[in-house]
């Protein structure tokens, strides 16, 4: 089984470029630290992820450096050689599904953000108001529901 699920906040924007039959292909690396023990310096890891096809699109759209992120994925590693001849070899994550966990100032209603997903079957995420897809009256995408803070229905 080759899965991978992690959540960090972008090193950079995503940069997208397009494979000569014009899919999209988004590049990014994420900062994900290391749990560590008490007393001893903190670590982080930065992998790189690769996004493919309307996902890319969206993640240049949407997504920043700083921005909060989990992607969901398979690993995938490979080699070349450089230009002194001496082999490189290179891990990234090819993301099947990405979550957009921190909205910065882009659709955070009562400073709590809003997430969504993003897999091969949706596409479209939600948006400020005045965009496809999105409540004019509520800015919550058409399909999605709002939680009720006051509701004392929950056993928690």
């Amino acid at each position: 089984m080759n899965q991978v699920i992690l959540i960090g906040r972008l090193t950079r924007d995503p940069e997208v470029r397009y494979t000569a039959d014009q899919m999209a292909v988004a590049s990014f690396s994420i900062a994900i630290d290391r749990p560590v023990a008490a007393g001893k310096e903190k670590q982080t890891d930065f992998p790189r992820v690769t996004v493919f096809g309307k996902q890319a699109e969206n993640c240049e759209r949407y997504l920043a450096k700083g921005r909060m992120t989990a992607v969901q994925g398979r690993i995938r590693t490979g080699s070349y050689k450089n230009k002194e001849g001496a082999t490189v070899y290179t891990t990234e994550v090819v993301a099947d599904r990405v979550e957009f966990i921190d909205w910065g100032d882009k659709g955070e209603r009562g400073g709590k953000p809003e997430t969504a997903f993003f897999d091969q079957d949706y596409n479209r995420p939600p948006d400020v108001a005045g965009k496809p897809g999105v409540s004019q009256d509520s800015q919550i995408p058409e399909g999605f529901t709002a939680l009720d803070d006051d509701d004392d229905d929950l056993p928690f």
